[in-house]
């Protein structure tokens, strides 16, 4: 009797210890997290700065999680394959990163309702999708006093990628900053119609320096602007990541965004059970938005100038989009107030001081 009393008591210790040894390791397993990504990583730009946010987050959550990404997907069908195949896999957090992939994400969450998905630049949400944008507009006007500082032909080229709202806040924002200290400059833009395509890239960047300009910038994920400017000795400003190495003469500075600490802040939100679906916005004031790697053409006064006004913006004394604003074709668009964020997202024209028309998607 007693034998068997001890073995029973030795079973259910065993049982006990075999459990708690079981849900320590369920406890232990790591979150999935999975991104997408609209072009290569490479060494620069929009999908580097993305991948910097990544290993910034694994840095500070340790083995807390796991992640994985897959690169240079394009937006559309693609998209939805490749969103699908990461929830499959597991990955119970998942940031899809480019506009476009926007309806492909939305569409896939429907069908894995447990999986979380944070969608970069767009407006649609669902239970568990949730949106993030860093306010670029902000820098971009920043940058456009730069260029208005620098610019000896008062012609800036600007390299778009799409005629979306995005875009045209940063051109519209970066125009507004250059007629504030340039009145007469105009912006020339060139829509490349692809948010990678080095070559064509490049090839419009040299037919807006062969106009006259004296300045490029871009909204586009790639180097080739700076490189051709870099190339003809006239000056750049970067996006989306610091790009002096590709143009350490051309480079004035780069507006820059930066995603870590939002995408640290979703992960410990999975993992504490406490995440929700928002929308984040921030700009110089969230730290997501900057104006730096300034190149050696710039002077410290200069910086010193810059950094007032980004002050100014940080406690909403300055706005980029104060009215009156009025379109290149002598439309008034605000007549009083500050553009709201309605206003800002359904952007659809250009400013005054934006020479040629707005094409259309």
């Amino acid at each position: 009797m007693k034998g068997t009393l001890l073995r029973n008591t030795l079973y259910a210790v065993a049982a006990a210890s075999a459990f708690a040894m079981a849900s320590t390791t369920a406890t232990a397993e790591p979150l999935k997290i999975g991104f997408v990504y609209v072009s290569p990583i490479g060494e620069a730009g929009w999908t580097w700065q993305q991948d910097i946010g990544r290993r910034q987050m694994e840095k500070a959550l340790g083995d807390k999680i796991k992640t994985q990404y897959v690169e240079d997907v394009p937006e559309g069908a693609d998209a939805e394959r490749v969103i699908r195949d990461l929830a499959q896999q597991g990955n119970k957090l998942i940031f899809t990163t480019s506009f476009g992939y926007m309806n492909p994400t939305i569409k896939v969450a429907k069908q894995f309702p447990d999986v979380k998905f944070v969608h970069s630049t767009g407006y649609k949400t669902a239970p568990n999708v949730a949106t993030t944008n860093a306010r670029f507009y902000e820098s971009r006007y920043l940058a456009g006093i730069l260029a208005g500082k620098m610019t000896k032909t008062n012609i800036i080229g600007y390299l778009g990628a799409y005629p979306i709202p995005e875009v045209l806040q940063g051109i519209n924002a970066f125009t507004r900053g250059l007629r504030s200290v340039a009145p007469t400059a105009e912006v020339r833009v060139v829509m490349v119609n692809s948010w990678f395509d080095p070559g064509k890239e490049r090839d419009a960047a040299l037919a807006l320096l062969d106009q006259g300009a004296d300045i490029v910038t871009h909204h586009t994920d790639s180097t080739a602007a700076v490189q051709a400017a870099e190339e003809r000795g006239k000056y750049a400003i970067a996006y989306h990541s610091d790009m002096l190495k590709f143009g350490p003469h051309a480079q004035l500075a780069a507006v820059t965004h930066h995603w870590g600490p939002y995408f640290t802040k979703e992960a410990q939100d999975v993992l504490n059970g406490t995440w929700k679906s928002d929308q984040t916005w921030g700009g110089f004031k969230a730290g997501m938005v900057a104006l730096e790697g300034f190149g050696p053409a710039v002077s410290d006064d200069l910086k010193a100038m810059l950094k007032e006004k980004q002050a100014e913006i940080e406690a909403g004394t300055l706005q980029p989009f104060a009215a009156p604003i009025k379109d290149n074709e002598g439309n008034i668009q605000l007549a009083e107030g500050v553009l709201d964020d309605k206003g800002l997202n359904s952007m659809n024209y250009f400013v005054e001081g934006v020479s040629g028309k707005l094409p259309k998607n």
